[in-house]
């Protein structure tokens, strides 16, 4: 089985004008070499209002890291007042884009039938997403953790192809460790984001369980990461804080230096 390259991805929410996402870009490139995009692959998340600016820099510059997007519409166009269709962020370049943000679900009321919806559409697109499942706190502390991830897995993921799956990235982000400064530990990591291999081979068969990369998101740090990235079914970081500062996101896609 070929090893699964890692993914480090940079959620940066609500922050940064383009201006500033410029700035971030070329300071981030200057801290990354060779070696780094060799072991990691690297993509990036701005608000939609960044991303022509985001794209420009990295084409001009010619930085080998992947433009990313935190949302979209399932649909190719239509009245849909302030979303942002697949087809639109394709002709950015966009390449990666979260489906199902813990905050789009808790804060928008975003379901699991809504999530699985752009999954199709994205990977319709010829984009890959990165569709994010976890529990809340109550979840956990009432012991249905397993069940919450397992339906969001199976639901997500309901009508796609075992080709697609092994493709695309899912993150496992326990809602209790989001923005909390709470981190789960290495072996909680590795148990959420085993499960989620475990639901992918279950439904879709060993090849894809084998390829679909997963990554763990939750108050991850350049402290923590390294021990986070050793675990075995841990594919890479779905980074949301920590990827604000150019030098604290580079030292955690140099995770293998830490």
């Amino acid at each position: 089985m070929a090893e699964r390259k890692p993914l480090i991805s940079g959620n940066w929410k609500m922050h940064m004008n383009h201006l500033e996402a410029i700035a971030f870009i070329q300071k981030l490139s200057y801290a990354l070499d060779q070696a780094d995009y060799a072991s990691a692959d690297v993509s990036i998340h701005p608000p939609f209002t960044n991303l022509r600016s985001a794209q420009t820099v990295l084409d001009a510059d010619s930085i080998p890291i992947a433009l990313g997007a935190q949302h979209c519409h399932w649909a190719e166009s239509g009245a849909f007042t302030g979303e942002v269709s697949p087809a639109m962020l394709a002709k950015l370049a966009v390449r990666y884009v979260i489906a199902g943000h813990s905050e789009r679900r808790q804060i928008f009321g975003e379901a699991d039938e809504q999530v699985n919806r752009r999954l199709k559409a994205i990977l319709g697109a010829g984009m890959t997403p990165i569709m994010c499942c976890g529990e809340t706190l109550q979840e956990r502390e009432a012991n249905q953790a397993e069940a919450r991830i397992a339906a969001q897995v199976d639901a997500g993921l309901a009508g796609l192809k075992r080709d697609q799956v092994g493709a695309m990235v899912v993150a496992y982000e326990p809602v209790w460790a989001i923005g909390t400064g709470h981190t789960a530990t290495p072996d909680d990591a590795q148990a959420g984001c085993a499960l989620i291999r475990d639901r992918v081979r279950a439904n879709f068969g060993a090849d894809a369980a084998a390829g679909v990369r997963i990554q763990y998101g939750g108050s991850v740090k350049p402290a923590n990461v390294a021990e986070l990235m050793a675990q075995p079914d841990i594919d890479g970081a779905l980074v949301g804080g920590a990827s604000l500062e150019a030098e604290s996101f580079s030292r955690i896609v140099r995770f293998r230096l830490q």
